[in-house]
């Protein structure tokens, strides 16, 4: 019961208190990132794969620039991330707009993060499960390491969530949420440096030998690298 229905009940209550009440100080990390950011915007939108798969854009505050080099590309992420931008990621503030994603149905507060879509096909079929349920602004994944752990313990986080989806265990997420952002733990530029998930699923093909299934991913998602 509470997977079909309290769930998004209790998220969208909780969503549109929270948007109502927070409604100042979103407005005013919007004015400040409007100068912050040199003219980008202050917000971006990025399409992500919802429940069942279905695509929506996800709404986060802009926390870097546009800024380029000499040849029109865009800087490291490191260097057009602004003073403005360090804070609203290091109080996970860029990720409240998301609140109106919840109001809408295409997220949930709590449940795995949405990837990109061209990832779709790289999932093998236990992974697509991920997608059984509602995508979160935060979930076990996130409390469990966020950037610092690799893809494999990523997604056994993901789908253990989705597998033993529960009130206790969304209560649980929610303070070690808190807890974590209390802390500042694992936020701002990843620069671990860790293999995309293309790289990792790729090279678990590679060993397979099917190159087949490489061609195949990279078609679909529009990679068509050599």
């Amino acid at each position: 019961m509470y997977r079909h229905f309290f769930k998004r009940l209790l998220g969208f209550c909780i969503a549109l208190t929270a948007l109502t009440c927070l409604s100042p100080v979103l407005l005013a990390v919007a004015v400040w990132l409007h100068f912050a950011n040199k003219g980008a915007g202050v917000f971006f939108y990025q399409r992500r794969p919802g429940r069942g798969g279905r695509v929506f854009k996800v709404i986060k505050f802009k926390s870097m620039t546009d800024e380029r080099d000499a040849s029109g590309q865009l800087l490291p992420d490191n260097k057009r991330l602004t003073r403005a931008g360090r804070f609203v990621r290091a109080t996970s503030i860029d990720e409240l707009p998301q609140l109106i994603n919840i109001v809408k149905g295409d997220m949930a507060l709590i449940g795995p993060r949405p990837l990109s879509v061209s990832y779709l096909p790289y999932y093998n079929e236990e992974e697509q499960h991920r997608h059984d349920v509602r995508p979160g602004i935060t979930g076990w994944a996130q409390v469990n390491g966020r950037t610092s752990i690799d893809w494999p313990q990523r997604m056994a986080y993901d789908l253990e969530y989705v597998h033993n989806l529960s009130f206790a265990l969304d209560v649980k997420i929610f303070f070690l949420t808190i807890y974590n952002v209390l802390r500042r733990k694992d936020v701002g530029v990843d620069q671990s440096g860790t293999r995309s998930f293309y790289d990792y699923r790729e090279e678990q093909w590679i060993a397979q030998g099917r190159q087949d299934l490489i061609d195949e991913a990279r078609e679909k998602s529009g990679r068509n690298r050599k």
